[in-house]
């Protein structure tokens, strides 16, 4: 009888004990579930990214009245990064702080009207063209300057690091200018206006969004040039995730009618 109780409150102790042991594996298992749960859907948002742009390249990026930042391409990476489900920190740095910026580690990627050319490429990876903009020039508004052959002798205004640099200097021994950089379109305007300068470059969008805003500057007949395309960017060998949803995220909203949108918004 003896041997029997203690059977029986042994086989108790050892259920307890299992149970103990059991309960006490639960928790952590349980919280290694969630963490690699909460890692899968991190990884399905495609995380938070630290996209560097202009400053002021209107209508691409800019602030509008209300001291929002807009544009073109402010509009575009937001929609890709909806459709795409990853977060986005615009960082409006300037055009060249923005290059720097993702050469050097301390941006994923950069939008900016950044035009894809051969020299680039050396440093960063390209995504398929998103916009394809010819090159003008514009005088202020009474100039007799109508041509490039008008040119000859005078000073002209390009903003630095441009498609509209790019162009000005490949035919500045042609037509036999100087040049005079800026940092940034409205300086660049302005120096125009006081007749510091007699024209300046710049891609034919940005250039009509400003006359149309109010700059007072004209465009002579016929002078438009084959430009550029622009493309998103990340670092050469980098980030190949991002660029890779950019470009599923732009074949997305071009198809869906998000991106034709986005630029009648800014264009017409």
């Amino acid at each position: 009888m003896k041997k029997k109780v203690l059977s029986m409150v042994l086989a108790v102790m050892m259920a307890v004990t299992m149970a103990g042991c059991g309960s006490s594996k639960a928790p952590a298992q349980t919280a290694a579930a969630e963490t690699e749960a909460a890692a899968e859907d991190t990884a399905k948002a495609g995380g938070k990214y630290i996209i560097a742009t202009d400053t002021v390249f209107a209508p691409f990026e800019f602030t509008d009245a209300e001291g929002n930042f807009v544009g073109i391409d402010v509009d575009i990476i937001n929609a890709i990064a909806e459709d795409q489900g990853f977060e986005i920190e615009l960082q409006s740095l300037g055009f060249d702080a923005a290059l720097l910026a993702v050469e050097a580690g301390q941006a994923d990627g950069v939008i900016a009207g950044m035009s894809i050319t051969e020299e680039r490429k050396a440093k960063f990876d390209f995504s398929d063209p998103y916009y394809d903009a010819d090159v003008t020039f514009a005088v202020a508004q009474g100039s007799e300057i109508a041509s490039y052959d008008d040119l000859k002798g005078q000073k002209v205004a390009v903003k630095t690091g441009t498609n509209g640099a790019d162009y000005a200097k490949s035919v500045q021994e042609q037509y036999g200018y100087e040049i005079v950089e800026f940092s940034d379109s409205p300086t660049m305007y302005q120096d125009v206006l006081a007749g510091n300068t007699v024209a300046c470059f710049e891609d034919y969008p940005v250039m009509a969004y400003n006359i149309q805003q109010g700059a007072k500057l004209q465009i002579p007949d016929g002078i438009n040039a084959a430009g550029s395309s622009y493309g998103f960017a990340v670092g050469k060998g980098k980030n190949a995730e991002l660029l890779s949803m950019f470009q599923e995220g732009l074949k997305n909203i071009k198809e869906n009618g998000k991106y034709d949108e986005i630029v009648a918004k800014y264009t017409k």
